[in-house]
């Protein structure tokens, strides 16, 4: 039984693959063991959590393949190409520490499209095209959202670069950026040790603090040491951010709609939040264009938090298909735009891309 249905799961990558080669994809493969380096630079130690990794020799430390996107970008800066369409299959391993019902293994079938500097919205429009018309047999939810949307917002926060770029790294941690974004605006106090740190630390000069403060202990050099207590002396003293900012950012989490009904709500707190204007006309830019090629929008649902918890590398459009009432089953697919991965990656080229995966697609067969 397992391996006839590992042979009907492969059969559906295989089908899936050959759809994405016939739109002009190059076919390409990596290998299964990464330098572990590249990603923990990337994504810090968090990723140890869902990753394998393993000490090799001469190679240092390497990890499972945690998915493809990373090492198509590496190929593709490396060999200096212009506008491309790469399509692959293959495993990808996922360590799993709290359901042990959940595959720690299972294929992946993707289509990415990298480079197309002229034309993001219709590349975008494309990637999707390209994943729903393969899955439109199976009567799958689509939904989209746009990370940009949010990270403009944040952009344009009349604050400090150092508490914007906080929250900017924890935009995928909603919790986390919850309650930093309350804590900048005074809307709930620091931990009483913090507060009580600040306000020893809030007139002092980091040199006399340094004076006082006796022998060196621990591993930070004194200059780590005075950047430390200057950047907390510059968030002591910064104003809080006025509530009613916390209440527009609200309101762009919150927009639940149809696509077109959604950037009318859009388009109305863009008004009051005028940081977002440029991503709100990038957004109806981008339903233009998935109109142009056919897509049906009032099919779809637009959420302004969507991919916040699942898609950590995106910083834009970010979409998926999944199976109406089976909350159980994972993600059907995924994707959207990655244009800063790039950057990170040696060379900033516009990408978009998106994947399958056939396992859960083979729950849903007789």
């Amino acid at each position: 039984m397992m391996a006839e249905r590992s042979a009907a799961i492969r059969a559906l990558g295989d089908g899936f693959h050959a759809g994405f080669l016939a739109r002009g994809a190059t076919a390409f493969e990596t290998s299964i063991l990464q330098p572990a380096g590249t990603l923990l630079d990337l994504y810090g130690e968090d990723i140890r959590a869902r990753a394998y990794t393993t000490a090799d020799p001469l190679r240092g430390e390497q990890m499972l393949r945690p998915d493809f996107t990373v090492p198509v970008v590496q190929a593709h800066i490396a060999a200096a190409s212009g506008p491309m369409r790469y399509a692959y299959r293959g495993e990808v391993f996922r360590r799993q520490e709290q359901d042990a019902e959940r595959p720690t293994e299972y294929l992946q079938v993707g289509y990415e499209r990298i480079g197309d500097d002229d034309m993001p919205e219709q590349a975008e429009a494309e990637v999707f095209l390209a994943l729903a018309e393969q899955l439109a047999p199976y009567d799958l939810q689509a939904e989209m959202g746009d990370i940009g949307l949010l990270m403009a917002a944040v952009d344009g926060l009349p604050t400090t670069p150092r508490r914007r770029a906080a929250l900017r790294r924890h935009v995928w941690r909603p919790t986390r950026f919850r309650a930093l974004l309350e804590r900048f605006a005074g809307a709930v106090p620091a931990p009483a040790s913090r507060g009580a740190l600040l306000t020893a630390l809030q007139s002092t000069p980091p040199d006399v603090l340094m004076a006082q403060a006796g022998p060196a202990l621990g591993l930070r050099r004194p200059a780590e040491v005075r950047a430390r207590v200057a950047a907390l002396q510059e968030d002591a003293e910064t104003p809080p951010l006025e509530p009613g900012l916390l209440t527009l950012l609200d309101e762009v989490l919150k927009v639940r709609a149809a696509p077109a009904e959604a950037l009318a709500q859009l388009q109305l707190v863009s008004r009051e939040l005028p940081a977002i204007a440029t991503a709100v006309d990038r957004l109806e830019a981008r339903l233009s264009a998935f109109d142009a090629v056919g897509l049906d929008l009032s099919t779809m649902i637009f959420e302004g938090a969507y991919g916040r918890t699942l898609m950590e590398y995106y910083d834009g459009l970010v979409f998926g298909f999944s199976v109406p009432g089976r909350d159980d089953l994972p993600m059907v697919a995924t994707g959207g735009r990655y244009d800063a991965l790039t950057a990170r990656l040696g060379r900033a080229v516009p990408a978009v891309g998106g994947v399958i995966r056939p396992s859960v697609l083979q729950e849903l067969l007789p």
